[in-house]
């Protein structure tokens, strides 16, 4: 917890304003040690059963070509963190798991600067520091959902929206096959970034799949911790509100009266990333080495220290037998991989769709 300087309230460690008075917080002093570099004994196994809570296997790592998955359970957000998804497109909220009551009288104030909702009781926006007076709208907070039940009926798929601190915020349940978006209305129908034919999901026997249409935003699942996920060009996943995609590395070929063009040397090198700015605009990029890298908000080979919803080490990708893999480290916020054909879904997954996470209840 971070005690504000000024009006000494408890904040969560990672909040950038205080909730009580708006003033900015303090930054912790002393970054921890960092130490970069693939582990000489390589790329950890996948573990068969992961995670803090008892959930009901579902499907493994990720792949872009989409072969059906191994089976895996969705990795439980420690309760400390709020998630980065909800006030910006590059952004929502964290799935803890865990169901915990509202606080207050049960009502949230949208902001009405970054439109994050906040608890009655906030007198500033916990996102952006905004005062929450004027422009801000009080609404009752969505029942905990009898409609999004911990199972859902025999045969279905149930959609359980999840706010920032991980309570329930509205279900929806799909029976057989159905597409969602903002045209579907329910817990679906305020979110703008959601296109408005977003996603299909499927119910086939035990099985469930989802399948991105085509979307603006796309669809994305959450990693499991310290689980390798292979990933290849032109893949795109988020860690807190960074976009990044892989790319490769292509030689530019000699001239047509046979000219070579300088540049520094790519040998050591098996790739990319690119920091997503914008629609078909790219920022800062950095390569990949074959040692591979780490990013974080404190600590790693690439650092996002303005970004408070990066952990201090947030994730890393190692490259191994030719491949090269994603892996969370125990973020609190999650590291999502963008879904792009049908995908396998299981109990306990987490889907984040436009601003909103959903957890899955088969």
């Amino acid at each position: 917890m971070i005690t504000c300087p000024k009006c000494s309230k408890e904040n969560q460690d990672h909040y950038k304003f205080c909730l009580g008075c708006g003033a900015e917080l303090p930054r912790e002093a002393a970054p921890k040690k960092f130490a970069a570099g693939t582990p000489p004994q390589g790329v950890p196994a996948a573990r068969p059963n992961f995670g803090d809570e008892a959930t009901a296997v579902g499907p493994g790592p990720l792949a872009r070509a989409a072969a059906a998955s191994a089976q895996a359970a969705a990795s439980p957000a420690p309760a400390a963190e709020p998630m980065a998804f909800t006030p910006v497109p590059a952004a929502s909220s964290a799935a803890t798991g865990k169901s915990v009551p509202p606080p207050g009288d049960g009502a949230t104030v949208v902001c009405g600067q970054c439109h994050s909702p906040n608890p009655s009781s906030n007198k500033f926006c916990a996102l952006c520091g905004f005062k929450l007076t004027g422009k801000a709208q009080s609404i009752p907070a969505p029942a905990a959902s009898p409609a999004a039940p911990a199972a859902s009926p025999s045969g279905s798929i149930a959609l359980t929206a999840l706010r920032a601190d991980g309570t329930e915020a509205g279900g929806h349940t799909i029976q057989g096959t159905m597409t969602v978006g903002r045209d579907s209305g329910s817990i679906f129908a305020g979110d703008s970034y959601l296109s408005p034919r977003h996603a299909t999901f499927t119910r086939r026997g035990a099985k469930a799949f989802v399948k991105d249409e085509s979307s603006l935003n796309g669809v994305y699942r959450k990693l499991r911790r310290d689980e390798p996920v292979l990933i290849q060009p032109g893949d795109i996943f988020r860690i807190g509100q960074e976009i990044v995609r892989l790319e490769t590395l292509n030689p530019v070929p000699v001239t047509a009266d046979g000219v070579e063009r300088l540049g520094s040397p790519s040998k050591g090198y098996i790739g990319r990333i690119a920091m997503i700015i914008g629609r078909d605009t790219t920022g800062n990029a950095f390569p990949v080495p074959e040692t591979g890298l780490h990013m974080g908000r404190e600590r790693g080979d690439i650092l996002f220290p303005e970004d408070g919803y990066v952990s201090g080490l947030h994730c890393q990708l190692a490259y191994q037998n030719g491949r090269l893999y994603l892996i969370d480290l125990g973020s609190s916020n999650g590291t999502f991989v963008r879904l792009y054909s049908e995908t396998e879904i299981g109990e306990g997954d987490v889907l984040l769709m436009g601003q909103q996470l959903f957890r899955i209840a088969l």
